[in-house]
């Protein structure tokens, strides 16, 4: 960022301030919205259960006057009767009180019982049980002990008809005050639970009718049939020791385990309450609903400010270090040009270097005809050696600026790797060690040579990275059939090539990002992030697959999976000093700019017996193919001075002559790769005279031609 200085820290105060400002400023807005919206939800959730609560204290209210009134008017009915009347005339009576439960929802039964607690009359059955003792009854015995008035019971279950249902009782009067028996009237709960239910919706979540000790005798939602009951430490319990009348607290239910705000009422003139419950999950969800709106719009606008106020920032802090920085940019500016101009020269070097070592290459050939003595023979080799180096330097100037045209290769993997070892020994550091595993019998593979290097480099240069203290580098490959493409996408014969590092290996996090195009971990001008990237971009090119494998501390393991090829690996160029073998002559027109090449490729072509007609462009060549002279073949240059290059001419005489063999001849050329994407057969600079018959013989169809060279 710069160093700060007294003067530069004057401007960038006022910047910095802004910067809190636009994070705080919103923050606090933000805030504040929340905690006033959370304030209306929660007063508009209270006037919801206090609206709630007149609703249902009302019909509680009216039901249980209901029911008193009943037990007035089966008082009023019974009145003056003792219990043998009573009996004798069970059924008139049992009619009369069937008629007024029928009248009313919410009752179940109403039932008159003795002093003892038996039955003697009862709504609903006729006649009644006289064995029947419901002196145990909480309905009864509160009577019994003492006049108790309108007596709510628990919720039970009955002796006759398992039904579940709460009573309220009241003692039958009599002239003296004495315990005579009590009118008994069986409440269904279902009735306060389907109100409850019916307007539940949009008011509130839970409704309860529930006596002081915490007995439950209706709620919504239910819970099955089992009694409901909260223990002394509830907070409704202590809620009304405080206040007997009217409440409001929060607490989690001890019947569903949800939280809720809960307001209750006492139902005036009788022991039982009216509970009223919002889940407090709602009331923050609808407070999320309300401010993720707001988080929608302002986040981002809050976030482009800031970003714009600390990009200001770092531009004023870059201004006040610019003149300290500027010598260092230019300098890598001037880097950045050369490299760019290495880039654009490579195709030129490339092609002009092959030139050469077409015309040293050709000449070694031509000189090994001559008998000569062993120290010439060997100064021989050794050109023919160092012309095969200088060949070797231009691939890989090639592949530097990747211009290197895609070809296949059948390639025996055991024997590359072992021919591979060498080289990477002498990309790597001294103090790491390289390992090979290749078992015997090893599938070949169908790849391009250049790309498959360029990856392995790639892969044993990050893992030397990886090593800084040393360690070693395992190199394996296998045979692998994959039959669920579900595992890694592939199915299929492949050779699987894995290279094992024992470095510091890859973070968990960074391992599904590693093939990524110019995601790197390395610090600033230590990496680009394409090394690995290519290696995938190559496996898939390929037909295959790249997979990493990474455990912080135990190394990585990179795998390449390429397709299987049953085609044989070739053995090699045929020995420099044996002659080729034609199988017959012809005419071929030779099209080369470059005297010297077409001197030695015309001596070439004459040796292995072919008539040789040459042409300095394109133009000229056409010229002699429409004058009707016989041509069996033509072998032309690709880069050629005129309108016309290699690729044209070949195009045409493709359209013109369509039976008439082509051969093309490039060290370099931007347009190589569509000529062999085109079909046209391509031969390589600098080659000798072994590859150069070869390359014939498969055009001309003495041998199974290759679409390569």
């Amino acid at each position: 960022m710069g160093r700060v200085t007294p003067k530069s820290r004057t401007v960038l105060w006022p910047l910095q301030l802004l910067l809190v400002a636009i994070l705080l400023g919103p923050a606090l807005f933000f805030a504040y919205t929340a905690w006033d919206d959370y304030r209306r939800i929660r007063e508009h959730a209270e006037e919801r259960i206090e609206r709630a609560l007149d609703v249902v204290q009302e019909h509680s209210l009216k039901a249980l006057q209901t029911i008193e009134r009943t037990m007035a008017e089966t008082n009023e009915v019974l009145r003056g009767l003792t219990p043998e009347q009573i009996l004798a005339e069970e059924a008139r009576l049992q009619s009369r009180l069937r008629r007024t439960q029928d009248a009313l929802l919410q009752i179940e039964a109403i039932w008159v019982f003795d002093k003892a607690g038996r039955p003697l009359v009862s709504s609903t059955i006729l006649p009644v049980p006289r064995d029947l003792d419901n002196s145990d009854r909480d309905y009864f015995k509160m009577q019994a002990e003492q006049d108790a008035g309108t007596f709510i019971g628990e919720t039970i279950t009955s002796k006759v008809g398992n039904i579940r249902f709460f009573v309220v009782s009241q003692r039958r009067p009599t002239q003296d005050g004495s315990f005579d028996g009590i009118v008994a009237v069986s409440v269904r709960p279902e009735h306060f639970r389907e109100f409850y239910g019916r307007i539940a919706r949009g008011i509130a979540d839970s409704f309860g009718l529930i006596r002081a000790d915490g007995e439950f005798l209706a709620r919504y939602p239910s819970r099955g049939t089992e009694p409901m009951r909260l223990n002394p430490q509830s907070g409704f319990i202590r809620s009304i020791q405080q206040n007997q009348q009217v409440g409001r607290f929060i607490a989690t239910s001890q019947i569903d385990g949800i939280e809720r705000w809960i307001g209750y009422r006492k139902v005036p003139g009788y022991p039982v309450y009216v509970q009223v419950g919002v889940e407090t999950a709602a009331v923050w969800w609808e407070l999320w609903s309300q401010m993720r709106w707001l988080l929608a719009f302002g986040l981002p606008a809050t976030l482009g400010l800031f970003a714009i106020s600390l990009l200001a920032l770092q531009r004023t802090r870059s201004f006040h270090a610019e003149i300290e920085r500027r010598e260092v940019a230019e300098a890598a500016l001037k880097q950045a040009q050369r490299l760019e101009a290495v880039g654009h020269l490579t195709g030129g070097v490339a092609h002009d270097f092959n030139n050469l070592l077409m015309v040293v290459k050709g000449n070694v050939d031509r000189l090994r005809r001559y008998p000569m003595e062993e120290r010439q023979k060997r100064s021989l080799d050794a050109i023919d050696t160092a012309a095969g180096r200088g060949a070797s330097l231009v691939r890989q100037l090639l592949s530097f600026s990747r211009q290197q045209t895609h070809e296949p290769e059948i390639v025996d993997v055991s024997r590359y790797l072992l021919d591979l070892h060498d080289m990477l020994r002498s990309s790597l550091r001294g103090d790491i060690a390289i390992d090979m595993r290749l078992p015997p019998g090893l599938w070949n593979t169908k790849v391009d040579l250049n790309e498959l290097e360029l990856a392995i480099l790639n892969i044993a240069v990050n893992a030397r990275d990886a090593m800084p203290d040393g360690g070693r580098l395992l190199i394996e490959a296998w045979n692998l059939n994959l039959r669920d493409p579900d595992v890694i996408g592939l199915r299929g014969d492949f050779v699987a090539l894995s290279i094992t590092d024992s470095g510091s290996g890859i973070p968990e996090e960074v391992l599904p990002h590693v093939f990524e195009p110019f995601y790197t971990t390395k610090a600033v001008g230590k990496g680009t992030g394409l090394g690995l990237s290519q290696v995938y971009g190559f496996a898939r090119q390929s037909g295959g697959t790249a997979t990493a494998l990474s455990e912080a501390g135990r190394g990585t393991t990179i795998t390449l999976y390429l397709p299987r090829t049953i085609e044989a690996a070739a053995g090699g160029s045929a020995p420099a000093g044996e002659p080729p073998v034609r199988s017959a002559h012809g005419h071929v027109l030779l099209v080369e700019d470059n005297l010297d090449i077409a001197e030695v490729t015309r001596a070439s072509l004459e040796e292995i017996g072919f008539q040789v007609t040459h042409a300095a462009d394109a133009q000229t060549a056409l010229t002699i193919l429409r004058s009707g002279t016989r041509i069996d073949l033509v072998f032309s240059d690709i880069v050629m001075p005129g309108d016309l290059n290699g690729v044209d001419l070949a195009r045409i005489v493709r359209s013109e002559q369509p039976s008439l063999p082509v051969l093309l001849a490039t060290g370099y050329s931007n347009v190589a790769q569509a000529a062999m994407d085109d079909g046209f057969t391509i031969l390589r600079k600098p080659y000798n005279l072994a590859e150069l018959s070869a390359c014939i013989d498969r055009l001309l169809g003495f041998v199974p031609l290759k679409v390569s060279a």
